[in-house]
């Protein structure tokens, strides 16, 4: 579902907040779910009050320092500078182990032009979580945080470190960082060079993904995972959906090759989300559509995203891979060519 004004996401932010009341259990992302789909409506106080229902009402939240770092970008926005930054100083002082707290703090710094004090907080992020000399896989909150230092750097003209040529290694979009993150850029809008237009409209592509929006940065973009018994069940239940999902095997196969086309596209913070019948039948219930409409399946998917249902994608290539095989990620559906 597309959500193009104010009263869409103020509608949105409604739903979600209806389901928090059905599911108390994940009161926690769906508030925060909620809170920034009211701030693209411009409804910045009630999304703060929001953030302050989560810290101040039991019971306390799983990840206090990013409804912290949230609600100082939400404040920010809207003339409470001086309350943002006493957050921010609280979070730099408390050196949250989230990747996601640290680059929301580090963006508000650098969306305000604060530009040196943005790029200390991305250099303490990086010093909290992804010490030198690093040798371990690199999860990816903590790749897109080194990305965004990369970034605040090139800004300032500061020359590349150990972190920012780790961030480059780890970059596998089309445009490398360099190019990505040039300050001069801008230029290139106002060239009469068709090759020069064609080039910044490649790098805008690429650089779309990954810019992280008030809605897309705490909230993974999911898809949906059938296990093979859940899938049988369905399909025996709705008949109607054997065009979405014709062998199990071929769900799981569409399901990595999907992944892998939104990752090469630049986007961020990709999950998977396990669908159950009963779940899904109570979900189109709630909808008042027949659960053999296959229009709902992704909607589906997305509630149970903002309910905090989503693994992340890709896992390590030494765990366990998504499908529920034993079989290393690598050795599976982490392959090279499916």
């Amino acid at each position: 579902m597309r959500l193009d004004t104010p009263a869409d996401h103020t509608h949105e932010a409604e739903r979600l907040l209806r389901t928090a009341e059905q599911y108390p259990g994940d009161r926690e992302p769906l508030f925060l779910r909620a809170a920034a789909h009211l701030e693209l409506a411009g409804d910045r106080a009630r999304a703060t009050t929001l953030y302050d229902t989560l810290l101040s009402t039991p019971p306390e939240p799983e990840n206090p320092h990013l409804v912290r770092a949230l609600k100082a970008a939400n404040l920010w926005e809207y003339g409470h500078e001086a309350e943002a930054r006493a957050i921010i100083d609280g979070l730099r002082a408390t050196t949250p182990t989230d990747a996601a707290a640290w680059e929301i703090a580090g963006e508000a710094l650098e969306a305000h032009d604060e530009l040196e004090a943005s790029e200390e907080t991305f250099t303490a992020a990086a010093r909290a979580l992804v010490p030198l000399p690093h040798e371990q896989e690199v999860p990816y909150a903590a790749q897109s945080l080194l990305a965004s230092r990369h970034r605040v750097r090139r800004l300032l003209a500061r020359e590349h470190d150990d972190w920012d040529v780790l961030a480059d290694r780890l970059h596998l979009g089309a445009v490398p960082l360099d190019e990505l993150h040039d300050p001069k850029r801008t230029w290139a809008l106002g060239s009469s060079d068709p090759a020069e237009l064609q080039a910044e409209i490649t790098r805008l592509r690429s650089e779309l993904g990954a810019y992280r929006t008030a809605l897309s940065r705490p909230f993974p973009v999911a898809v949906l995972l059938w296990p093979r018994e859940e899938l049988a069940e369905l399909l025996a239940a709705y008949p109607e959906l054997e065009a979405e999902y014709p062998t199990h095997e071929a769900h799981l196969t569409d399901l990595e090759a999907s992944l892998r086309e939104l990752a090469a596209a630049g986007t961020p913070n990709l999950g998977i989300v396990r669908g159950t019948v009963p779940s899904y039948e109570a979900f189109a219930a709630s909808e008042g559509a027949p659960p053999s409409n296959a229009a709902l399946l992704p909607q589906y998917a997305t509630t149970l995203a903002a309910r905090g249902r989503a693994l992340p994608w890709p896992p390590p290539r030494t765990s366990p891979c998504w499908c529920g095989s034993t079989a290393p990620y690598a050795d599976c559906h982490g392959k090279a060519e499916l």
